[in-house]
């Protein structure tokens, strides 16, 4: 789909449970370098691939089959519905930042390259270094602590702003390691954490990953499949309880704390976790975090947005 050098993770499971039949619609809800995409194509489905970085749209490749929106996936019901494509037989979301991204030093999603201290997937609104300059001391320890999971962000964030301002990757990479004392080859890098953290909090992944799977919930056929690759343990859990909830399978009300009301569930065969082969990691260590999970729909009304069992 395009020429950056990109590895789908995941992508033979992925095309498995999709279980695709020639003519379907699926949709790539985040298309990135276009490695699922070709390969939907490739099994004779027709894909619209969603992606809300203009960069990634711009390198899409004209294939016949392929229809690039550039959407965030928590809208695809609206777009497949002006596109006349609803319903679709399978949605396929891999979240978080492509390969690409970190690897283009301009993006300042990367703790390795010296690079301005962007982090927007969309190219617009506050950047990583607008937020860092200029929010209070306890909203980025919050940010810090909540979507890095670093418990010693409050120590992180009172360096970050003795050090401001702040304009650079590296820059930043060396406050926070300096801040907790960090040996390289002997402690986990906590810059890793803090990249994540602000990067997640700038895009709203969480909320956007939220969205996406009850839009993918409206757009499904009875029995068309989902398929969701996440990175680490917070979108993990989302999906996790997401499916858990639509599935049936969360915890019912007892007699002392009944159920508000019994809903059908909108999902079927939800899979275990699926996680990559050694052979794959070796091949591909951006994959060593992966989690896939799978279910199919059944033919149950959506449920409302936001809400939970």
């Amino acid at each position: 789909m395009s020429a950056a050098p990109h590895v789908p993770v995941l992508l033979k499971e992925v095309i498995d449970a999709l279980a695709i039949a020639p003519g379907e619609r699926h949709v790539d809800g985040t298309f990135g370098a276009g490695g699922y995409s070709r390969a939907m194509i490739e099994k004779g489905a027709k894909v619209f691939a969603f992606d809300r970085d203009p960069d990634a749209v711009a390198a899409a490749l004209e294939l016949p089959g392929l229809t690039v929106i550039e959407r965030r996936f928590s809208e695809m019901e609206e777009a497949l519905a002006d596109a006349g494509a609803l319903p679709v037989d399978g949605v396929t979301l891999d979240i978080g930042v492509s390969s690409m991204q970190f690897d283009q030093a301009e993006r300042g999603f990367s703790v390795q390259a010296d690079g301005p201290l962007d982090m927007r997937m969309e190219q617009a609104g506050v950047s990583a270094a607008d937020f860092l300059n200029e929010a209070d001391e306890a909203e980025i320890a919050d940010v810090i602590f909540r979507l890095g999971e670093e418990r010693r962000s409050r120590r992180i964030a009172r360096a970050i702003v003795a050090a401001r301002p702040l304009s650079r990757t590296l820059e930043l990479a060396s406050v926070v390691r300096k801040a907790v004392g960090y040996i390289a080859g002997k402690d986990k890098d906590p810059a890793v954490q803090v990249f994540q953290a602000v990067r997640i909090h700038l895009n709203r992944e969480l909320d956007e990953l939220q969205g996406g799977l009850e839009a993918a919930e409206r757009v499904l056929a009875p029995g068309g499949r989902l398929a969701v690759v996440t990175f680490h343990s917070l979108e993990d859990r989302i999906v996790k309880q997401f499916l858990r909830d639509r599935s049936g399978a969360a915890p019912a009300g007892s007699r002392h704390m009944p159920a508000a009301k019994m809903r059908r569930p909108s999902f079927e065969s939800v899979s275990k976790a699926v996680r990559p082969s050694a052979a794959e990691v070796a091949a591909n260590p951006r994959a060593r975090s992966a989690t896939l999970r799978v279910a199919k729909r059944t033919a149950a009304e959506a449920w409302s947005k936001g809400e939970a069992a």
